[in-house]
């Protein structure tokens, strides 16, 4: 796991800083959004908190490990853009593209459509569809 100056602006974009955007959250707060989850989870992408995506991940989907630590080369996570964010109910879709680059490599984007589901006051990830870009 990554360290953070809790000054500096949170990974997931927001200038208000990871003490006051994402960093709740990874300390146990609930996310009151989908998109306010995709963005910690974004965020636990580029700390490596795999404990986090593992408990913010729903258990009929989630699996059994990520081994994040285990990746060789290490993603390089450079940004994320929420194009979309639709909540109906306890269902909701999040449409984001995150940056990122392993090793020396190129730049890539990943676009996802990802799935999220409420149960007893928190939202959980469910699966994501990646598009033909």
């Amino acid at each position: 796991m990554q360290a953070i100056d809790t000054l500096t602006p949170c990974p997931c974009g927001n200038d208000a800083g990871y003490a006051r955007c994402c960093g709740p959250l990874h300390e146990g707060g609930v996310a009151h959004t989908a998109e306010a989850l995709m963005r910690s989870r974004y965020s636990a992408y580029v700390l490596k908190r795999e404990d986090y995506l593992l408990a913010t991940w729903h258990p009929s989907t989630r699996p059994a490990s990520l081994k994040l630590a285990a990746q060789q080369p290490a993603p390089t996570w450079l940004g994320l853009d929420v194009k979309r964010h639709e909540e109906a109910g306890v269902h909701a879709t999040v449409e984001f593209i995150a940056r990122l680059r392993y090793g020396g490599g190129k730049a890539q984007r990943m676009h996802e459509i990802s799935r999220f589901v409420q149960e007893q006051g928190r939202w959980y990830y469910l699966d994501g569809q990646f598009p033909q870009s």
